[in-house]
């Protein structure tokens, strides 16, 4: 499998921002994408146990508004928000923090759905200093990308091998440097941010350095 790194970066819009919580300023990711798919087959995609599979990753738990899920080798949660076939709310915990994300759909035209996920996280100065949104943002990247290769086949599963294919890193790096010029967008440095963009791509992709 190859992916068209240009086409799938550039069909994703990302942003960087803030929001006061009660315990204290937390850092938002946003991630948002148009699919060729009513909003009924990408909510289905996004919910069904037995489709995430093929696109994100084994999800076990109860689905439903109140209950908790597994993420294989990933988050667990407790879903908060359910408003099907617009919303869906979470939290995300994972290495012992607590963060939160949501999806929302939208009908563009009849034919298309923008999805929109935000992921608000309590995250260090140092700690983001270090990797930047990156850290968690190349992973949704590779998620959105995951489910439009899904929804063009539903058919298909993406091969495990691909993430380790030289196609796989030219798609993280380009990622990282994405989400640096969101950073920068928001206001952080330049320089830090570009380094920090840097040590994420050579963590997502196994590079040295």
């Amino acid at each position: 499998m190859i992916v068209d790194v240009a086409h799938q970066i550039s069909a994703v819009r990302r942003e960087v921002g803030g929001r006061v919580l009660e315990a204290g300023t937390a850092r938002v990711m946003t991630v948002s994408r148009t699919y060729d798919a009513t909003v009924e087959e990408v909510w289905d995609a996004c919910t069904d146990a037995e489709r995430m599979a093929r696109w994100f990753t084994p999800v076990s738990g109860d689905l439903r508004l109140g209950g908790r899920y597994q993420l294989e080798g990933n988050a667990s949660g407790t879903i908060e928000r359910c408003e099907p076939p617009h919303l869906v709310g979470a939290t995300w915990e994972y290495g012992g923090d607590v963060s939160w994300i949501e999806l929302r759909l939208g009908a563009e035209t009849d034919a298309t759905t923008r999805l929109t996920l935000e992921h608000v996280a309590h995250v260090d100065d140092e700690r983001w200093l270090e990797y930047g949104p990156g850290a968690t943002g190349v992973g949704w990247d590779l998620a959105f990308l995951g489910l439009g290769l899904h929804l063009a086949d539903p058919s298909a599963t993406l091969d495990p091998a691909w993430a380790t294919s030289a196609n796989a890193r030219e798609f993280m790096v380009e990622s990282s440097r994405r989400w640096e010029r969101a950073a920068v967008a928001a206001g952080d440095d330049p320089e830090q941010a570009r380094a920090a963009a840097e040590r994420t791509a050579s963590f997502y992709s196994g590079a040295e350095g």
